[in-house]
């Protein structure tokens, strides 16, 4: 009797649709058709890395190593059959319907078994004609890795399969005529199947992009940027929106896209965009909202006033592309998003040249950035957005270790001052809650940081710092499902968090999140999508192949970390993780153990 292995793939299936039909009609026609197909099929899975373990003609099951490579090579042979198809005049083509899946399989031989087989071809199933239909963790791997577009597509309740499925489609292969294809679908099912395979999600999502500067000064950037920064901020306060990040969006700057493939790329279905020029006390921004599907321009306006109205400004374009989105909704939301920080503009000024620096994650730029700060709160004591950028500066500082040992200490006493402070000021500033929430965090005061967190949620429930910050609180606290949707709507608004060159802190978040809810499979799919293991990821990616029964020692990230890591001071990596389950950290701390030995 062959040896069963387990291991983790990425398993596709597609089967062509109504081929018994076509087979009624001209079985010799058909076979020589559905032979073209295949070779097409078959050579691009072999080309990315696949391998075919099950076929029945008109029908293929395959297997990957690499998540990425199994869904371009669906989405390239999708786009080849397309391309046929348009070729044929009076034969009907063929068309094909892809499902994917990650997951544990069992390998017998040459044969692939198990529930991940079994989730693909029922995702295959619920596919419409020429439609990628993949699951959320297929959609977490390939997030930021591939060049098109993955939308929500709903839930499905799968044949034999417990759980409700959220399940994601490829959108941009809908080129054939279906009605041709299936010759059962009428015109207007066949425009229904383009409409659900172009579906967005239940909230429109926004992309503000960064504004041209046609000020003259050479130095105005720092004032296009801030509020253009502000615009998101205010933007991502209301409920009713995604909102894409600033690190995002600012992408585009060093971006070869044009404005509506970068959208695409993001999943995006609206985006702003506009100019500010600045000359003395005066200010005009010209601002649009553009479908992002079709490039039709649906508002534009023209402000032309003194810098002292830049508030009122800002305050007007949230109001009417708001209403332009989703109506007249209910004022409260609105409300939200006004948030004047100062009335003295100079004072707001310094603090986009202090949010200017920040940004820049350098040493000597934190030291200007607090310096900008001073100066901002030396203008307006009760600038409160000024006091929380002040201790926001300061933990970069200290996060990042541009302060030296003897600077600790005060940097720590000023910036719970500034805090407290700006909470004073200003009780509703979702950016002290956040704080608050992390400090609380780190000592291990669960229920406030839970209380901060979540009222900083209340009040910006699309900021990807409060979205991760939050739900890093609630998966420790046995609010992981929650504290999951926050995690990963945080990847989806900003996949690479400003600081960063990578998606690895995001992915760190959600391993942990899926260790403690007990979402073994994930965690370890999540753990490889990392550019680079820390220790704590990997002490989670072993001690989750070790409660499901995996061998970890003979992994390849294993081998890789194994000599790295070792002789680590296990103890005070394990205490930074700040898990309240005495259990969880005495486990972690006996595998840690035995890893040093």
């Amino acid at each position: 009797m062959s040896k069963v292995n387990r291991r983790l793939a990425t398993i596709l299936a597609t089967d062509c649709v109504g081929f018994s039909k076509f087979m009624e009609a001209d079985e010799e026609g058909t076979l020589l058709s559905l032979k073209a197909c295949r070779a097409i099929i078959d050579n691009l899975i072999e080309e990315h890395g696949g391998r075919i373990f099950h076929t029945a003609g008109d029908s293929v099951l395959a297997e990957f190593n690499s998540t990425v490579e199994c869904l371009n090579a669906a989405k390239h042979f999708q786009e080849a059959l397309n391309s046929r198809a348009e070729k044929l005049i009076d034969a009907a083509p063929l068309v094909w319907r892809v499902g994917i899946h990650v997951d544990d399989i069992l390998v017998e031989a040459d044969n692939v078994y198990g529930r991940g087989v079994n989730i693909a071809a029922r995702l295959e199933a619920h596919c419409e004609p020429g439609q990628i239909l993949v699951s959320r963790i297929v959609r977490e791997q390939v997030q930021k890795r591939v060049s098109f577009a993955i939308q929500a597509a709903g839930s499905r309740s799968l044949k034999n399969i417990s759980d409700e499925f959220e399940v994601f489609s490829v959108v941009d292969l809908s080129s054939i005529d279906h009605e041709k294809a299936d010759p059962e679908l009428s015109k207007t099912q066949a425009q229904d199947i383009k409409k659900s395979a172009t579906s967005v999600r239940s909230k429109p999502r926004l992309a503000i992009l960064p504004f041209e500067n046609n000020s003259r000064e050479s130095d105005a950037g720092f004032l296009v940027d801030g509020i253009v920064e502000d615009l998101i901020t205010e933007f991502s306060m209301i409920r009713e929106l995604d909102v894409l990040s600033r690190a995002t969006t600012t992408e585009f700057k060093n971006s070869d896209a044009d404005a509506l493939t970068f959208a695409s790329n993001f999943s995006s279905d609206f985006v702003v965009m506009g100019g500010i020029r600045s000359s003395g006390s005066r200010i005009r921004i010209n601002v649009e909202l553009i479908d992002a599907t079709s490039g039709s321009v649906l508002w534009s306006q023209k402000y032309d006033r003194v810098m002292d109205d830049v508030f009122d400004i800002q305050d007007q374009i949230v109001r009417a592309i708001t209403i332009r989105l989703l109506g007249e909704i209910e004022l409260n939301s609105l409300g939200r998003a006004k948030r004047k920080p100062t009335e003295n503009i100079s004072s707001y000024e310094f603090l986009l040249r202090a949010k200017e620096q920040h940004h820049l994650f350098t040493a000597e730029a934190n030291k200007k950035a607090l310096g900008f700060i001073d100066k901002a709160i030396l203008l307006d004591e009760g600038n409160a957005q000024a006091h929380a950028w002040k201790t926001c500066t300061l933990g970069q500082g200290m996060y990042r270790e541009y302060f030296n040992p003897e600077e600790i200490e005060s940097a720590q006493t000023n910036a719970i001052y500034h805090l407290n402070k700006a909470l004073e000021l200003n009780e509703n500033d979702f950016e002290v809650h956040r704080m608050l929430s992390a400090v609380y965090l780190s000592n291990h005061e669960y229920d406030k940081a839970s209380e901060h967190g979540l009222k900083a949620f209340q009040l910006n429930p699309n900021d990807p710092r409060v979205l991760s910050g939050t739900g890093e609180v609630l998966v420790r606290v046995n609010q992981q499902d929650q504290g999951l949707d926050m995690l990963e709507k945080a990847l989806a608004l900003d996949p690479v968090p400003m600081g960063q060159t990578t998606s690895d802190n995001r992915f760190k978040d959600l391993v942990l999140g899926y260790f403690l809810a007990n979402k073994l499979e994930q965690c370890i799919e999540t753990a490889k999508a990392l550019v680079e293991f820390d220790e704590r990821s990997w002490l989670l990616l072993m001690r989750s192949y070790q409660l499901i029964g995996l061998a970890f020692s003979e992994s390849t990230e294993f081998a890789h970390n194994a000599q790295r890591f070792k002789g680590l001071d296990w103890q005070a990596s394990i205490d930074r993780f700040h898990i309240p389950s005495v259990g969880v950290r005495s486990d972690l701390m006996e595998l840690a153990q035995g890893l040093n030995a």
